[in-house]
């Protein structure tokens, strides 16, 4: 009965890998994997549905740390506080990030609880932020693709509201344009507060995170 449990619940992943994500016995607990969620290419740079990489450029930047290209997608590694943060954006597109996380997870060993993921989110107003440890994918294809390929909806994301005014089926085209010059302005000061946010998740745990900051 376990048995067939598990291919069940592994239909994107294959016992071994189900495996890695969870019970690893060499998983390191004081790594953190932060996924900021966009598309690579000069025409996605600073549109609404590359919020998350441009979240990460911020962070890097703040913390005079760079980006480096490896396997599926940007990496920039540091230590904070004696943990081990890993920044990852990656190169397999929006739809198809989980093919990318799933790699710097097993690569890294990192546990699956330690992971966090930037996305742009429709549903919420501009500029409001929602963390969370599981939920749907609220019909973001990139979530969607995070939740076949890990095969759970239960990992932190935090989701970045771009909501706004557009005509109908015209939402490809909302998401993929850039930002106004008001929100732009606003920008600087919600990419500070998600820096704060990114160091408290990883010092404090995402409940902690979650109570200072989804109020706000």
């Amino acid at each position: 009965m376990l048995f067939l449990f598990l291919i069940n619940q592994t239909h994107s992943l294959n016992w071994l890998e189900f495996f890695n994500l969870r019970s690893k016995p060499n998983i390191d607990m004081n790594k953190f994997l932060i996924v900021g969620i966009g598309n690579i290419g000069k025409e996605y740079f600073e549109t609404r549905h590359n919020i998350g990489f441009e979240i990460l450029d911020y962070v890097c930047k703040e913390l005079n740390e760079t980006f480096s290209t490896e396997k599926l997608g940007d990496i920039a590694k540091f230590k904070l506080k004696g943990k081990t943060l890993i920044l990852l954006k990656p190169s397999t597109y929006v739809n198809l990030s989980g093919k990318s996380i799933r790699f710097w997870l097993q690569k890294e060993n990192i546990p699956i609880e330690n992971l966090l993921v930037i996305s742009d989110d429709l549903n919420l107003d501009f500029g409001v932020i929602r963390i969370r440890t599981k939920g749907s994918d609220g019909g973001h294809n990139g979530l969607k693709n995070i939740q076949e390929v890990l095969n759970t909806t239960i990992y932190n994301r935090l989701r970045f509201g771009i909501g706004g005014n557009f005509s109908k089926g015209r939402q490809s085209d909302f998401v993929l344009s850039k930002w106004s010059k008001n929100e732009q302005s606003e920008l600087i000061t919600l990419k500070l507060l998600i820096n704060q946010i990114i160091k408290n998740y990883v010092n404090s745990g995402v409940a902690d995170t979650m109570n200072k900051f989804n109020s706000k």
